[in-house]
């Protein structure tokens, strides 16, 4: 015998079915229990309203005990399949979709469609060729699997013909090792090239171009600490340091841009100059009459002459070179060279300044002393106030250049110990600095508006504020 329970309309009529159903033992009313709350009162509570899909049958077992059995007899519309094909169709919904069907959202409508999937061998939407989405930058572990199970049977052993056709292809690695070794014996060391570059700039058949190319790519190869000196065992540094004398400007310029790049930090090679006479070479181009690029060459070299050296800025002072500066400082259409000129000086009298009272060296050895020694005797700052060059470094601060006004406020500020009365009584000087602090005040204030607390424009303001206060 069973009992059949009509569908339930709401949560009230469960409650009324466990009424009835009360008087049955404590085994079935467990299941019952579970199925009702499945079944009837969770889609109830969540929903409200709506009409049961389902019909809850007790059937009256046959086992001995009597129990009686619960079974969940689905309406076959309960669960509504949806029938793929190979066309996209609508999915109503609480429609259920077979495994492995393609499954898309209409963006335009907001409905949900459904088809077959492809054959392997048809061209899917979204560029999927057979197992691989060749488009895709992920893949499903299904193609994944795919992929390698082809990759796994498409591995193909080379027969003997096909080793020695693809080894016809190279050449032999004992073939590549001899011509490797050939190579080497062929190529040119540095030592080498400059010798090569020497004999083409001596030679008697050697044109203009050909000569000042040779000193173009020795240029670039001394800067090499190495490289230099062996300029010097080949006798490239004196053949460079006569050429200083050409009556080719184009030849005196690129031999100075040479030997300036040798010298840079070279002792050795700074002594060679000393002793060959680069210097008086040197100053000879800056006091004569030369074309502009060849006294900014002349220029550099020796301020890497000079610097780090002061047994050449001894010899310096004593052929006259802060004359030769002046001179060069008040010259016509030399704007720049009077900028380099004055950070020359300023770098000299801050080295020695260094040495005296800090050091150099971190190690010092046994030339440490003779090096003190040397920088003492170099009177560069009573020669700077005897020769005027108190007032003439001022001149710097009305460039509209803020790198050269840096330049000169670095320089006063070194050179303020024998220029300190001379500037305390310079009005000019007193003016535009003042002029200097009101402008700095205002862009330091712009740079603190971007958050930048440490810029260029408050430095420049704290030189000038340092010059205003050693003037009071």
């Amino acid at each position: 015998m069973q009992w059949k329970i009509p569908p339930l309309l709401s949560v009230c009529a469960a409650c009324c079915c466990f009424s009835v159903i009360m008087t049955v033992k404590r085994r079935f009313l467990k299941k019952v229990l579970l199925v009702l709350s499945v079944l009837l009162c969770v889609p109830r509570c969540l929903s409200g309203t709506g009409t049961a899909r389902s019909a809850l049958m007790v059937v009256e077992g046959s086992e001995p005990d009597g129990e009686a059995q619960v079974s969940d007899d689905e309406d076959p519309e309960d669960l509504e399949v949806f029938q793929p094909t190979d066309q996209w169709q609508e999915l109503r919904p609480g429609q259920a979709v077979p495994a492995g069907s393609h499954v898309r959202l209409d963006l335009q409508t907001g409905k949900r469609e459904a088809k077959l999937q492809d054959s392997p061998g048809e061209e899917e939407e979204g560029g999927r060729q057979g197992t691989v989405n060749t488009e895709s930058q992920t893949f499903t572990a299904q193609e994944l699997k795919k992929a390698l199970k082809h990759f796994k049977e498409a591995a193909v052993v080379p027969t003997d013909e096909e080793k020695e056709a693809l080894s016809a292809q190279f050449r032999p690695l004992d073939e590549l090792k001899r011509d490797m070794e050939v190579l080497g014996m062929m190529m040119e060391t540095d030592f080498q090239i400059m010798s090569r570059l020497l004999q083409q700039f001596n030679s008697s058949a050697a044109s203009l171009e050909e000569r000042v190319s040779a000193l173009r790519e020795l240029e670039y190869l001394v800067h090499q600490v190495d490289n230099a000196q062996d300029f010097i065992t080949i006798g490239g540094l004196q053949l460079v340091i006569g050429t200083l004398n050409s009556s080719e400007a184009v030849l005196q310029e690129h031999a100075a841009l040479v030997l300036g790049s040798a010298l840079s930090s070279n002792p050795v090679v700074q002594v060679e100059s000393v002793e060959g006479g680069a210097l008086q070479k040197l100053l000879l181009l800056l006091a004569t009459e030369q074309p502009l690029p060849v006294k900014k060459k002349a220029l550099f070299a020796m301020a890497s002459l000079l610097r780090h050296f002061p047994f050449a800025q001894q010899r310096f002072l004593k052929l006259g070179g802060l004359q030769v500066l002046e001179a060069l400082f008040l010259s016509s259409g030399g704007a720049s060279l009077r900028v380099r000129a004055v950070t020359l000086l300023y770098d000299m009298i801050v080295e020695k300044e260094l040495i005296l009272q800090h050091g150099l060296d971190p190690v010092p050895d046994a030339s440490h002393e003779a090096r003190l020694r040397q920088y003492s005797q170099v009177s560069l700052l009573p020669q700077l106030a005897e020769r005027g060059w108190c007032g003439l470094v001022p001149e710097l601060l009305a460039s509209p250049e803020h790198d050269v006004r840096e330049k000169a406020l670095r320089a006063l500020l070194a050179m303020m110990p024998p220029c300190r009365e001379l500037y305390r009584g310079d009005r000019a000087l007193a003016g535009a600095l003042s002029l200097l602090q009101e402008q700095y005040q205002g862009l330091a204030e712009s740079e603190r508006g971007f958050g930048d607390e440490d810029g260029y424009f408050g430095e420049l303001l704290g030189l000038v504020e340092s010059m205003l206060g050693k003037l009071r």
